[in-house]
């Protein structure tokens, strides 16, 4: 499969653009177990021609973490323009354009998942920006607005005819936000329609190794998209690298997932600062599946949560080691 330039291989697998989630130190950690490619947190059109500051930080990447996309959302044609020849200052290898975020402070206002309801305007913010820029343009977004506006088999073509060099389908409708399941049966369909030619990436409910084969074989995409089921996880990725491959690879124990999240602490308080680099990393090691199963492990989920230092939270997370290592 290939991107513009870019060419990535057999069954390739990327880390979904998440807020809060993909700042450059877990990208880094997902690229070092087999992300194909990572993305950035969405960022804000209108925010990055205001000169937002904490949006222009979002844009710093890092050539380790190459290839990496940089994906922009908006509702105004020329917010999306401008904001996308910003972007490509930043030196990503891909723009993409979030036309799938569901969450109300995005989609309610007629941006993200908000343009499946203005169809005309999405495909004009596409061809402009496709026209303003030299980087590959790709573009994410959803089965359609609800299951009664189930429009993603026409509107792929029409995106394609855009000029957009590959497009991301997440298997659900706004209407059902996160709930529900992902219908890939959808993404198949436009993966088997004979007029696209442009790589097609399923994304949705992708949390084991298994579904990640399931994904390519059952319904033939080029590429799939992780989201959720990274938090806390950036190893998914060489599980399910292992499976595609075939490779007979020993798991990793707890203790190595253990360092691996305490690196992510390390790498966040250096290269944001320590409050917020603390703060994103709290999300990761609130989701983790790596506590699950410890007895009695509810005040001490409690207490990393609230630790308010780098010195605190590391020490909450090695005397769980100790525990743990001390009941095996």
């Amino acid at each position: 499969m290939k991107i513009g330039n870019v060419e990535f291989g057999p069954r390739p697998v990327f880390l979904a653009p998440m807020e809060d989630v993909t700042d450059i130190g877990f990208r880094l950690l997902c690229k070092r177990f087999g992300a194909s490619m990572v993305y950035t947190e969405f960022v804000s059109a209108e925010a990055l021609i205001r000169d937002v500051k904490s949006t222009i930080q979002k844009l710093t990447i890092s050539d380790e973490e190459r290839p990496v996309g940089i994906q922009i959302y908006g509702r105004d044609v020329d917010a999306m323009v401008e904001a996308a020849q910003i972007v490509e200052q930043a030196g990503p290898n891909v723009i993409d354009l979030n036309f799938g975020c569901p969450v109300k402070k995005v989609a309610g206002k007629g941006a993200g998942a908000g343009m499946l309801q203005n169809i005309p305007k999405m495909l004009e913010i596409t061809r402009k920006v496709v026209d303003a820029v030299k980087l590959p343009v790709t573009v994410k977004t959803r089965l359609g607005w609800n299951h009664e506006q189930l429009i993603i088999t026409e509107l792929a073509e029409q995106l394609q005819d855009c000029g957009i060099q590959a497009l991301t389908i997440h298997g659900r409708t706004r209407s059902q936000m996160y709930t529900g399941s992902a219908d890939w049966t959808l993404i198949g369909s436009v993966k088997r329609n004979p007029r696209i030619h442009i790589p097609i990436i399923g994304n949705g409910d992708i949390t084991s190794p298994q579904e990640a084969q399931k994904a390519f074989e059952d319904f033939g995409v080029d590429a799939i998209m992780i989201g959720r089921a990274t938090f806390g996880r950036p190893w998914i990725f060489k599980e399910v690298r292992d499976v595609l491959d075939n490779c007979n690879t020993i798991p990793l124990d707890f203790n190595q997932k253990l360092d691996i999240l305490e690196e992510l602490l390390h790498i966040n308080v250096e290269r944001i600062d320590e409050k917020r680099g603390i703060l994103h990393t709290r999300r990761h090691l609130a989701a983790t599946p790596i506590f699950k199963g410890i007895p009695d492990f509810r005040q001490t989920r409690i207490a990393m949560l609230r630790a308010e230092t780098t010195d605190e939270l590391l020490q909450i997370l090695e005397d769980t080691r100790t525990l743990l290592g001390s009941t095996l």
